[in-house]
């Protein structure tokens, strides 16, 4: 029989036969891994198991390939926490559906716990829409496809970077950008440091990480983003270009 325990954030809980559940949780040690947890679909295990909840878990198996069970206690309730606000909800749930399609089954990715962990605080600050694109920039950064946004890659003024070239993944500054600017996409300016965000720099923010998600991992397993994270990418709709009616 093999053990272990560890921290875990649960990404999925899904029935299994009339009273089991199958949860996935995010674990520093052992990335995201999936177990069988008896009872699971019961009425206080429902509420245990929901997506963004932090556990102390135990693991077990008679080989380490195997599927394995669950024993889990509660360390910290952050999906209760947000109930009465569906906006940073959609953010919790976008996030834990994001996880669980986007990371290797049992690979370590110590930054990517790490990161959630930032975020499901960050969910309860004023400024939680503009962390929730930080992180989802981090997780590609952490995957293999950060984007560069440290200067120009055409080769203009770094101190006007405006864009980002879907192509390259990588900044360019206003002027340079201009005569492509149909084909490039907007940087938002909080993710240089200038302002504080809002909801339209946000929505663009969305539209940037979106992409390269899309692009960087969705598109290599033919699967779309995660419904959850469409829906979040509703709630901050990108403005119409100046001088556009809407």
């Amino acid at each position: 029989m093999i053990e272990w325990s560890d921290d875990g954030i649960v990404l999925s809980a899904r029935p299994h036969g009339e009273t089991a559940a199958i949860i996935h949780v995010l674990t520093p040690e052992r990335g995201r891994h999936a177990g069988l947890v008896q009872g699971g679909q019961g009425r206080k295990a429902r509420a245990l198991y929901q997506p963004g909840n932090r556990l102390l878990v135990n693991w077990s198996g008679r080989l380490a390939d195997h599927l394995g069970t669950f024993k889990c206690e509660l360390e910290t309730s952050h999906a209760a926490r947000l109930l009465d606000d569906p906006k940073r909800l959609s953010a919790l749930s976008s996030a834990a559906a994001i996880c669980e399609r986007a990371l290797p089954e049992r690979e370590p990715h110590p930054a990517c716990y790490h990161g959630f962990l930032a975020l499901l605080g960050a969910l309860e600050g004023d400024h939680w829409a503009e962390v929730y694109v930080r992180w989802e920039l981090g997780l590609l950064a952490d995957l293999g496809f950060g984007l560069d946004l440290s200067q120009c890659a055409a080769g203009g003024d770094n101190d006007q970077l405006a864009y980002v070239s879907p192509r390259t993944a990588r900044a360019v500054s206003l002027a340079a950008g201009e005569p492509y600017r149909e084909k490039l996409l907007p940087l938002p300016p909080f993710l240089l440091g200038r302002g504080t965000g809002g909801a339209d720099e946000v929505g663009q923010g969305l539209r940037l990480s979106g992409y390269f998600l899309e692009r960087s991992i969705f598109h290599l397993q033919d699967r779309p983003l995660p419904p959850a994270r469409e829906r979040l990418a509703a709630l901050f709709p990108l403005a119409p270009p100046a001088g556009e009616s809407v």
